[in-house]
This record gives C-alpha cells, structure tokens and sequence, in this order.
C-alpha cells in the first residue's frame, strides 16, 4: 500500500449489487482501479476457453493456484480459468500499474 498507484478501498467481494453484506467477510482491500474495473461482476468470461467462469474469491481460494508472475514480474498470469478471467476483468496488467512493478523491481520492492 506504501508504493500504490491509487487509494486503496475496501472492495466488497461479493458486491452489494449482488447480495454481498457490508461485514468482514466480504471486505478486502482493493486498488481502486481495480475495483472499479470489477464493479459488481463476480464472473467473468475465460479468455481462453471463452467460458463463463467466476471471478478470484480472496476469501475462498489461493493466490497462488491461480496466479503466477511472468519472467520480469511485472505482469500477472493467470493459471486457471478463474485466474485468467480475473486477469482479464480486472485488468490487473494495465499499463500504468506495471509500470509501477517495474519501478519497485528497481528498488527491491516487488515482487511482494
């Protein structure tokens, strides 16, 4: 959060457009970038297989099965079909937010 290109927010995962609560549970923190490009989607189209598949869940699965850096990390891949969807709706990989990997690779900051 030190190094962040914007604010971060408290993201509903499961939007409140959608039944989500407002509780503990279903907060994380968020990019607002991120979050806006998430908006109240909880699904997204993989892709790859060009199927309609649900959108990461913090809560319920693991960063790391889904999710993986390329060679330099500066852009996240993503490994499943949860984790390319996400990629994709997110837009985890825009051009300002990996410039901003790029520069905390320089000073040892990234990856996390």
């Amino acid at each position: 959060m030190d190094y962040a290109t914007q604010s971060f927010v408290f993201e509903h995962i499961i939007p409140i457009s959608r039944n989500g609560k407002t509780i503990g549970d279903n907060l994380a923190f968020a990019c607002g970038g991120c979050n806006g490009h998430k908006y109240n989607k909880i699904e997204a189209v993989d892709p790859v297989d060009n199927v309609m598949t649900p959108l990461f869940h913090p809560r319920q699965h693991q960063w790391l099965a889904h999710f993986a850096w390329n060679e330099d990390c500066t852009y996240v891949i993503g490994l499943t079909p949860i984790g390319r969807a996400t990629v994709e709706a997110l837009q985890l990989n825009r051009q300002g937010v990996v410039n901003m990997r790029k520069l905390l690779c320089l000073i040892g900051k990234h990856p996390p």
